[in-house]
């Protein structure tokens, strides 16, 4: 009887993700095909066989280096960062053991932000003779300012050996607006160049996607994403309470202190990438626990599959809706989720009634 719940359950699972996986697949075919020049969905397929040896048709090449030069790796990038803060919001509200956690709403983003401008600003211009600093410095800053600015939070949240929830909203509101001070106040050392350049970044931007930034993107937030995914037991156990999991024998520091750091790096990463994009971490997982439970090796898989599904959605509508120019793409996830934040804090409240 229990043998066959277990199988059922996941059975379950696996059939929400390769729902997802299809999910993704459709949205990305369409964000292919669509754009200020569109594409037929034949000629996308043979373009994409064609890159594998099995094309047979004649093809256009307008059409073939907009999609492969254009669209793809905008594409990709943009599955690597909306599923790795999908992942990093499960993770962290799974960890703090509160729906309302959220990278942005911790400092994670903010820190990032700070970091990024303050290498563009002073630093950017000092290691262009080091192709090596110029690639890896930006990710790498980002990464630092998401880690430095989250663990602050979560020190500043600890008492007595506990953290209290509303202590780290309130931290996190502390830090991003010191954060957001300290941006104002770079940016007032900076010329027009940099000053336009950060406009459109901080609204949230993947134009400026590359094939040249995706093999960075893939090990800096594909790798940790898949180790977030071997952290479902911890989570699980987590999830019961700090106490009850030490005592199911889970090292609770380490652990809380490795989700943290695989998370900020996540995060880091996609903010240098694309900018601030707010809200994904938030709406993702919850809505993931809301249909299918809070079991995390189902939520961790999921949260990644319909972040990628959502950014890709996202950045579609930019592309699409005042074509030929272009939404950020930060304020359309904004739209969507400030109001689901509100539903949420409402919904809090009324549980407490």
């Amino acid at each position: 009887m229990i043998a066959g719940a277990v199988i059922s359950r996941n059975h379950l699972q696996n059939l929400v993700l390769i729902g997802l996986g299809l999910g993704l697949l459709l949205v990305a075919m369409l964000s292919l095909a669509k754009g200020a020049y569109t594409i037929s969905f034949s000629q996308v397929a043979f373009i994409l066989f064609d890159q594998i040896g099995l094309g047979s048709q004649e093809i256009n090449e307008a059409a073939k280096n907009v999609l492969l030069q254009i669209r793809l790796p905008r594409i990709l990038l943009s599955v690597l960062i909306g599923g790795g803060l999908g992942i990093a919001g499960a993770a962290l509200q799974g960890m703090f053991r509160n729906p309302l956690v959220e990278p942005g709403l911790i400092g994670v983003s903010s820190g990032s932000a700070l970091f990024a401008v303050v290498f563009i600003v002073f630093l950017s211009g000092w290691i262009g003779g080091f192709p090596i600093l110029e690639r890896l410095g930006l990710p790498f800053a980002a990464f630092l300012g998401g880690l430095i600015h989250v663990l602050a939070v979560y020190q500043l949240s600890r008492s007595q050996g506990k953290t209290d929830t509303a202590t780290l909203i309130l931290a996190g509101v502390a830090i991003n607006a010191l954060a957001g001070a300290l941006i104002g106040l770079t940016l007032f050392f900076a010329d027009d160049t940099a000053l336009r350049s950060f406009t459109f970044w901080s609204l949230g931007d993947l134009g400026a996607a590359t094939w040249s930034k995706f093999p960075l993107a893939l090990l800096l937030i594909g790798l940790p994403s898949i180790l977030l995914l071997t952290e479902y037991k911890n989570l699980n156990a987590l999830s019961l309470g700090e106490r009850e999991a030490f005592h199911m024998g889970i090292e609770v520091q380490k652990v809380k202190l490795r989700l943290l750091i695989l998370s900020a790096l996540i995060v880091g990463v996609g903010v240098s990438i694309a900018g601030m994009i707010g809200f994904i971490g938030l709406i993702v997982p919850h809505l993931i626990r809301i249909g299918f439970g809070a079991n995390h090796r189902l939520v961790l898989p999921a949260s990644f599959l319909l972040g990628a599904i959502l950014l890709n959605f996202a950045d579609l509508i930019a592309r699409t809706a005042v074509s030929p120019a272009e939404l950020p793409i930060g304020v359309l996830t904004a739209l969507i989720g400030a109001p689901f934040f509100i539903y949420l804090i409402f919904k809090l409240n009324l549980s407490k009634k």
